[in-house]
């Protein structure tokens, strides 16, 4: 994490990169507007080690929202426009890429068409499902994947719905629990220390760093409480996911 500050020591904008030096030389050789504005008002800068990608993305959402940093704004709207949901058709559950809306709630979020489209796929796969049915085959008869026995026929109604419908929820069971805890372990500061991320009956608690060697039972000792809201459980989401894939 990087951090830039005004004369007058105001927070002006937060960033991350696994190359801070690199990132930071881009904004002071910017021509856009952003940058002329970043060149002119910064007069101090500052660097903070997270260790993690998932830990500075969280880091980042929480720093924004409290900071409210002048040259944040684009962060402090939503990147997110299409959504993985869960339908249902015919009896037969199925997977979607949707835009995303205030009214529905998605399982997971992508930033962009393509990526959800790749994500699908690879879900798709893994869980031995149908392309027609999650929307990625667009046909009359069977799917393609049917015609090269990698799907069972769901497409075609020949697979019955009630196995078709366990691996679906295979995976939204691995991926979507409810209610679940979860510590993730993840790579430290520095070679003698764990980051940890904290998840509690569904609910994201904060993240903290411990040495290598704390004993399991102390390490929610360790864990910096943050508050839980729809940004970061798109990060953990988005996260799980990519994890499971």
């Amino acid at each position: 994490m990087y951090f830039f500050y005004d004369n007058e020591n105001r927070l002006i904008y937060i960033g991350k990169s696994i190359n801070i030096q690199k990132r930071v030389k881009q904004h002071f050789s910017g021509k856009d507007r952003k940058s002329f504005k970043i060149q002119l008002f910064t007069k101090k800068i500052a660097f903070e080690v997270t260790g993690s990608e998932l830990i500075a993305l969280l880091y980042e959402s929480d720093l924004i929202k409290k900071n409210k940093p002048i040259y944040n704004r684009a962060q402090r709207r939503t990147l997110y426009q299409y959504g993985l949901y869960l339908n249902e058709g015919h009896g037969y559950k199925s997977l979607s890429i949707q835009k995303i809306s205030n009214n529905d709630k998605e399982l997971t979020t992508f930033t962009t068409l393509t990526e959800a489209k790749e994500a699908l796929f690879k879900i798709t796969e893994k869980y031995g499902l149908c392309q027609k049915l999650n929307g990625l085959y667009k046909s009359k008869s069977a799917c393609f994947q049917y015609q090269i026995k990698a799907c069972n026929g769901a497409c075609l109604s020949l697979e019955p719905i009630e196995s078709y419908n366990q691996r679906v929820d295979a995976f939204i069971n691995h991926n979507f629990p409810k209610k679940y805890t979860q510590l993730c372990k993840l790579p430290g500061r520095k070679e003698n220390e764990i980051g940890l991320v904290y998840i509690e009956n569904g609910v994201y608690k904060g993240f903290g760093f411990c040495p290598l060697d704390t004993p399991k039972k102390q390490l929610l000792e360790f864990i910096s409480f943050r508050q839980d809201n729809r940004d970061v459980r798109r990060i953990l989401m988005r996260y799980l996911t990519r994890k499971s894939q």
